[in-house]
């Protein structure tokens, strides 16, 4: 590959946004569709650690807690990294090669006696998925100009859609008719045969990227980034207090987004131990989710631009405490997919408006726009964190994930509250 790579080179960018099509089969097979229904149906009921007996439900969600709380801490280290060292290839190829190989060590997950084994692959994986991504998105402006970065950005997250999409169909075909694969009727080896396609998939599609992309900068790697890093969200958190909208706004998306980001880990498993789904059915929910959520995301940018961001936010939160009681009232099948299809309505809408919404709250801070939305980040990861602890806590507590799901509406309700506090012209654009 030449050493001198020109901005908006198509061919690069194709390269730079097949990254998403490799990795996004982890978000949607692993941390989503098919993994955690895959895990409650071979651990136990409970697992005993350090004496104490865990139900596998609050098991796994302490796994994601877990998982983001090391991603929360290293993500400004690697934000340092990638802003400064000129070393990005090498760790996006470290982070790629753990994640994939996490995921594909997933495939010798088939006894109830191998469960922790199963939770560190899938913490292992985890980090390796969030971490790539802090260098995957560093590379963007190294490869586009600027009137270009919604266009490519959007051009991965397509790509993505597609490739991840593709795979979870093949595997719900090897799930649902495993004997035209030759595989016995009841057996766990379809899913497993997709947690080790998940690691070739991601590992074999990136190398396109790894091809193209800019080269590292010669030398040796300077670690006093890390601390640079771990400074600039320091500043940006001072900065925050500072102003009060800002500060509301993202104490709004902290409960909000803490609520989102646990139904995205848990509603696959709420629906496999309370409503018996199977995991073909799972996966239907998730089709069905994916496909309502893209055209979800454009409906309320679409409302928005009539009522505003944060009126428009608003109305998304109600939405969500109003599928949290409904999900605590589900019985049936029927209505859980109706519930999927107004969680996919909200699920992409209130993300990308939350993030749009905070582009405008904080753009006279030009100098300094990467390192709040490394602060965004990292906050994006606490909210993670907090959530899925939360929903576990009381999973082990009360021993009725019903209860988890009113514990994420008392979340959301928090959000509302805080987000009812924000000037509205806040949050819109600059004159």
């Amino acid at each position: 590959m030449s050493k001198n790579i020109s901005l908006n080179d198509r061919k690069t960018i194709y390269a730079w946004s097949f990254f998403d099509w490799a990795n996004s089969s982890y978000s949607l097979v692993i941390s989503t569709a098919v993994f955690p229904p895959f895990f409650t149906a071979i651990a136990p009921e409970s697992i005993n650690l350090f004496g104490s007996d865990i139900r596998s439900s609050a098991l796994y969600s302490f796994s994601v807690s877990f998982a983001f709380l090391l991603v929360a801490i290293l993500s400004p280290m690697l934000s340092g990294i990638a802003d400064h060292s000129g070393k990005k290839m090498i760790f996006l190829k470290a982070f790629t090669i753990i994640g994939s190989v996490a995921c594909a060590s997933l495939f010798f997950f088939d006894d109830p006696s191998k469960v922790l084994f199963g939770i560190f692959a899938f913490v292992i994986g985890t980090v390796g998925f969030a971490g790539g991504l802090v260098f995957y998105n560093a590379y963007l402006p190294e490869i586009v100009s600027a009137d270009r970065y919604d266009k490519t950005s959007a051009l991965g997250y397509a790509f993505g859609y597609v490739g991840s999409v593709l795979l979870l169909v093949f595997i719900l075909a090897m799930i649902q008719f495993p004997q035209l694969f030759g595989i016995e009727e009841g057996s766990t080896l379809p899913a497993r045969i997709g947690f080790l396609l998940v690691g070739v998939w991601w590992l074999g599609f990136a190398q396109l990227t790894f091809r193209r992309m800019p080269p590292d900068k010669e030398g040796s790697l300077d670690f006093r980034y890390v601390k640079k890093g771990i400074e600039e969200v320091r500043i940006v958190f001072r900065e925050v207090l500072k102003n009060k909208n800002v500060f509301r706004f993202l104490m709004s998306f902290l409960f909000f987004n803490a609520g989102v980001q646990t139904v995205i880990y848990v509603a696959t498993i709420f629906a496999k131990l309370e409503l018996n789904f199977e995991t073909a059915e799972l996966i239907q929910v998730v089709l069905l989710l994916q496909l309502v959520a893209s055209g979800g995301a454009i409906l309320f940018a679409y409302v928005s631009k009539f009522l505003g961001n944060k009126l428009t936010l608003l109305i998304q939160i109600v939405i969500w405490i109003c599928i949290c009681i409904a999900a605590y009232y589900t019985t049936g099948k029927e209505f859980f997919y109706v519930v999927s299809a107004f969680v996919g309505l909200v699920l992409g809408g209130i993300q990308s408006l939350a993030r749009s919404a905070y582009s405008k709250m904080i753009d006279d801070n030009k100098d300094t726009l990467t390192s709040y939305f490394s602060f965004f980040d990292v906050l994006s990861k606490v909210a993670i964190v907090s959530g899925a602890f939360i929903f576990a806590v009381v999973d082990q507590i009360t021993g009725n994930m019903r209860y988890s799901v009113l514990s994420l509406a008392v979340l959301f309700l928090i959000g509302f509250i805080f987000m009812l506090t924000v000037d509205k012209e806040s949050m819109m654009e600059k004159a």
